[in-house]
């Protein structure tokens, strides 16, 4: 090999080394094998904070549309946020429950899967409108999904950890 051979090949093993740490990688926020790091109380809490940001950004569109030359870039922010945290919800049903959680074999797996297409539907329904009616359903829906997912034994003990952690 010359040496004019070995400069190019360092050449180009410097290029593809620049090149993967300088672009950056999409990172996702679940990876899609039995890891046992996320858990699903947390997945709840994220859903319903979700619901809670698009509840506040439809009355902040709201209150921003009274002026919208004035008030442009606000309820443009406003409303992608709204659908960022759709899309989120949407995530977490698909990716998490539907894809990784629900098990084909469990018997009560209609009775989980009906609130996760709700909660996919109302949230598609929640990027479309400023309708609140379209929270109170999410909020249905994540309520009825928590409901059925859960245990008897499961939901005494998030209710008791749940109490325990706010009367600090």
């Amino acid at each position: 090999m010359t040496q004019k051979s070995v400069c190019a090949l360092v050449g180009v093993a410097t290029a593809l080394t620049l090149m993967t740490v300088a672009i950056p990688a999409r990172v996702e926020a679940h990876c899609q094998i039995p890891c046992g790091i996320y858990d699903d109380e947390m997945r709840f809490a994220m859903l319903e904070e979700n619901i809670t940001t698009i509840e506040k950004s439809m009355k902040l569109i709201e209150e921003l549309s009274a002026d919208p030359g004035k008030n442009a870039n606000q309820l443009i922010r406003w409303v992608i946020n709204k659908e960022d945290h759709a899309d989120a919800m949407a995530s977490i049903i698909t990716e998490y429950f539907l894809q990784q959680r629900l098990k084909l074999d469990d018997p009560e797996w209609a009775a989980k899967v009906k609130p996760c297409h709700e909660i996919l539907f109302y949230s598609m329904k929640a990027k479309q409108t400023t309708d609140q009616a379209n929270v109170e359903k999410l909020r249905a829906a994540v309520k009825a999904l928590k409901d059925v997912y859960f245990t008897k034994k499961d939901a005494m003990h998030l209710e008791e950890s749940h109490s325990a952690d706010h009367s600090r």
